[in-house]
Order: C-alpha cells, then sequence, then structure tokens
C-alpha cells in the first residue's frame, strides 16, 4: 500500500474525534459526568445533613433534656433535703420520698447521659463517684437528726457544700456539652447545600447550552430527552433548595421556641431551687447563715431583678407560646409572694419566734413560702414541658423535610442521566 494512503489509528481517533458523532459523544460525556457529579453531591450533602438533624431529633436533643433532668434532680434533692430538716427530726413523708425520687431521677439520667455519644466523660465520672458520697452523707445527717443531735446539720451543711461545689457544676459542664452538640448539629442539618446548588445550576446551564447547540446543528427545535433531563434537573434543584428552606425553618423555630426558652427556664428553675436551699439552710444553721441567705437575696435577684426583670422578664418577653406567657406570668407573681413571705420568715427569725418561722416555711398556709416556692417551681416545670414539647416537634418537622430527599435525588439523577443519553444518543444515530 502506498505511503500517502495508509492511515494511522491514532490519526483515525482524532478524525473521528473532530467529526459531529465524536463531538456529540464527547458532549454526552460530558453532560453525563456534571449530571452525575451534581446528583452526588446532592444525594451525599442531603444524607450528612439528614444525619445531624437526627442527632437533633434522637441524640443531642435528648441528651440535653436528660443533662437537664439531671441537673434539676440534684438541685431539688438538695432543696428538698434541706427543708425536711426543719421538722425537728422527724422527717415529712412526702418530702422523704420526693427526695428519694430526686435521686433515682438523677442516677437514671445519668445512665441515660452516660450512654449517650459525644458527653464530657470527666463530668460523668465526677458524677457518679461524689454522688454516692453525697447521699452517704445526707444518711448520716438524718440519723443524727433523728437522734436530735447538732451534728446532724453539720453533716447536712457538708453535703449540701459537695453539691454546690463538685454535684451541681459538673452537671453544669455536661449540660453546657450536651448543649453545645446541639447547636452543633442543629447548624450541620441546616447548613446551605454549597456544593450541590451550584452543581446542579451548571448542569442545568449545561443541558440548555446543548440543546441550543443542537439546535443549530440540527435545525431541529427540541430534543425531548434533554428536555427531560433539564426538567428533572430544574427538579433536583428545586427539590433540594426546598428541603433545606423547610429543615432550617423547623431547626430555627425550635431553636428559639425550644431549646433557647428551655435554657433561660432551666437557669429559672436552678435559681429557685438554690434558693429553696439557701432559705432552708439559714434556719437549719440557727443564727450563723448569714451566707445562705445572702445568696438567697442574689438567686432572687436574678430571677426577678428589682421586681419586674430579671429572667422570668427575660422569657417572659421572648416566649410566643401564650401558655408559656401566661405561666411565666403566674411565677413572676408566686416570686413577688415568696419575696415578701420570706421577709416575715427573717423578721420572725430575728425576732426570736424560730418556731413561727420555720412554720412559716414549711407549712401549708397561703403565706407559705413553702406554698409559693412549689407553686413557682410547678409553673416553671410546666413551662419547660411547653417549651421542650416545641422543640420536639419542630426536630421531628425537620427530620421529615429530609425522609425521601436522598432516595428521590437517586432516582432523579438516574432519569436525568437517561435522558441525557437518550436525547443525544439520537442524533449520534442519525450520521449512522
Amino acid at each position: 500500500m502506498p505511503a500517502a494512503e495508509r492511515v494511522r489509528p491514532g490519526g483515525r481517533v482524532a478524525a473521528r474525534a473532530r467529526s459531529t458523532p465524536g463531538r456529540l459523544t464527547a458532549l454526552m460525556l460530558l453532560l453525563a459526568v456534571l449530571g452525575l457529579l451534581a446528583g452526588t453531591a446532592g444525594v451525599v450533602g442531603v444524607m450528612q445533613r439528614s444525619a445531624r438533624v437526627d442527632g437533633v431529633r434522637n441524640g443531642s436533643g435528648p441528651l440535653t433534656v436528660q443533662a437537664q433532668q439531671l441537673y434539676r434532680s440534684l438541685s431539688d434533692a438538695d432543696a428538698t433535703v434541706a427543708a425536711a430538716f426543719l421538722s425537728n427530726g422527724i422527717e415529712p413523708a412526702a418530702l422523704r420520698q420526693r427526695y428519694q425520687d430526686d435521686i433515682a431521677a438523677a442516677s437514671a439520667a445519668l445512665s441515660a447521659v452516660t450512654a449517650g455519644a459525644g458527653t464530657d466523660r470527666d463530668s460523668v465520672a465526677r458524677l457518679a463517684a461524689q454522688l454516692p458520697v453525697y447521699t452517704g452523707l445526707i444518711d448520716t445527717a438524718r440519723t443524727y437528726n433523728r437522734l436530735g443531735r447538732p451534728l446532724g446539720a453539720a453533716y447536712l451543711r457538708e453535703a449540701s457544700g459537695l453539691m454546690r461545689t463538685e454535684l451541681l457544676p459538673a452537671a453544669q459542664r455536661l449540660y453546657a456539652a450536651e448543649t453545645g452538640q446541639l447547636r452543633a448539629d442543629r447548624t450541620g442539618g441546616a447548613s446551605f447545600p454549597w456544593l450541590a446548588i451550584p452543581l446542579l445550576l451548571l448542569t442545568i446551564g449545561g443541558l440548555g447550552w446543548a440543546q441550543r447547540y443542537l439546535s443549530r446543528r440540527t435545525h431541529r427545535l427540541l430534543n425531548v430527552g434533554l428536555v427531560v433531563a433539564t426538567g428533572l434537573a430544574v427538579v433536583m434543584l428545586g427539590w433540594t433548595t426546598l428541603s433545606w428552606v423547610a429543615v432550617q425553618g423547623h431547626l430555627d423555630t425550635g431553636r428559639r421556641t425550644g431549646s433557647e426558652q428551655v435554657d433561660l427556664l432551666v437557669q429559672a428553675r436552678t435559681a429557685a431551687l438554690t434558693a429553696r436551699a439557701d432559705e432552708a439552710l439559714t434556719l437549719v444553721a440557727r443564727g450563723s447563715g448569714g451566707d445562705f441567705d445572702k445568696d438567697f437575696d442574689e438567686r432572687l435577684k436574678a430571677l426577678v431583678g428589682d421586681g419586674s426583670g430579671g429572667l422570668l422578664a427575660r422569657i417572659r418577653n421572648s416566649a410566643t407560646d401564650g401558655q408559656v406567657v401566661d405561666l411565666i406570668g403566674a411565677a413572676q407573681g408566686d416570686t413577688r409572694v415568696w419575696v415578701a413571705s420570706h421577709k416575715k420568715e427573717r423578721d420572725l427569725d430575728t425576732g426570736g419566734n424560730y418556731p413561727g418561722a420555720v412554720q412559716l416555711a414549711v407549712g401549708n398556709g397561703n403565706d407559705s413560702t413553702g406554698v409559693a416556692f412549689q407553686n413557682l417551681d410547678d409553673r416553671l416545670a410546666k413551662a419547660i414541658a411547653r417549651a421542650n414539647g416545641a422543640f420536639t416537634t419542630e426536630a421531628r418537622a425537620a427530620a421529615d423535610g429530609y425522609a425521601l430527599a436522598a432516595p428521590g435525588l437517586v432516582v432523579l439523577t438516574l432519569l436525568m442521566l437517561a435522558g441525557v443519553v437518550a436525547g443525544v444518543q439520537q442524533r449520534i444515530a442519525e450520521y449512522r
């Protein structure tokens, strides 16, 4: 064969690539790769965000509630046992049962948080080690108190000191760790799909350009396969965007009406419980409880400020749930009653009427500090339950927003790729 008639294999490939069928094949591969990248980014992104939302719903969210329960139970146990010591050695059965329930609830909450991932292990270990020490001190204090010995009050103060310097700070750190994880999960679940949306926009633009190119080359207005692929890419873009908007909205609403409200309510309830323990310990100390009384004043100031401010006012002003607003309004009234009754109690104690002061602290009358505190605590508990319920509802709705997104995007991606191949392959076949 003459040299002029010989065609190198590489030359044939190059010639084929420069031909119209070759260019169409390259276009088909380019569109397919672009669509596959966009679909993969969409599916992977949805799966990652869905996992973070699931963490909000089933992981960090419930663990934060358990950390709240742990802190509240420990605070209430300290306040309850202090009030029980004012009964001249014979603890009221109701207060003893409440203390036991608090310790059981704290132990259960600690176990639940320990089983969760990502917790503050050091705080968990400290709580697990110190809680039995605290209950042991309380048991010893009770024994001496039943015998009428002053040593019981000393053991009670030691136990309360352990609670305030070791147990409650550890519980607070644990709560902070869980709320930090909750914020991270919420942020991750609501993160913008920075990779998927630009790739989908690029895919849609590429499909549009390809249709114009084919229209000029073939003088045909529409390519059914590419039109279908473009429509599917638009649907993918809309699904990705709208699901993100919906999930972000639910998570933000859950934050505003749920977790942020709960955080403030927990602070308010803890301040009230600590103040109640201070009030009882002031009386137990019999003249040497000035530090407890000073701490009581600081806790009440944190709650209501000068009478109409403080944590309760912040909660009421930021609440969007009408029932929470009403509950906090009533709680503010309970706090004012408590402050007035506490003043009477202190006047009785400093005036030498210790039995009268104790009766005002633990009695069942409308002017009792114990009744005012219990009313306040009940309302705060109901408000916390409402806010937790709002958070749970929004977390569930956010999880539902991603429920079908990943499998749906997989199906749409495959159909889009099929449309690209069918549409371009049809034009390639016309050249054979």
